[in-house]
């Protein structure tokens, strides 16, 4: 996998993490935000998911596949949630959790890189 393979997936996943904080945000200002709470609940998970896994291809870790793993499992859930919403900020966030699953699981796919003893891939 490229550098610039990472570098798309780090996009995909800071783009979506911008969209989720926006969305909680904005479901905290819908007439009732009460029955947004598992919408909020999970864009900040994704939000935090997305974050990790962007810090850990970043720095080039060896366990770069599970962190991108982990935050496709997060994004398609929060991607599931946001589409039973009308409004445009869910459906905004869904388009981007979609988009950055798909980026993390292509990610998730890819053979292992070489580690070396920090840990870290030794090319990319």
């Amino acid at each position: 996998m490229s550098h610039h393979d990472h570098q798309t997936c780090i996009a995909a996943c800071y783009a979506c993490a911008d969209a989720c904080d926006h969305c909680a945000t904005a479901c905290l200002s819908e007439a009732d935000p009460k029955a947004m709470a598992r919408c909020i609940a999970l864009d900040m998970d994704c939000a935090q998911a997305c974050r990790l896994a962007a810090g850990f291809m970043a720095r080039g870790s060896a366990l770069d596949s599970d962190a991108c793993r982990f935050c496709a499992e997060v994004c398609e859930a929060c991607e599931a949630e946001c589409e039973q919403h009308p409004m445009e900020h869910c459906r905004a966030c869904a388009e981007a959790c979609r988009r950055c699953a798909e980026a993390c699981r292509a990610m998730a796919a890819r053979p292992p890189g070489r580690a070396t003893s920090a840990g870290t891939h030794a090319a990319h």
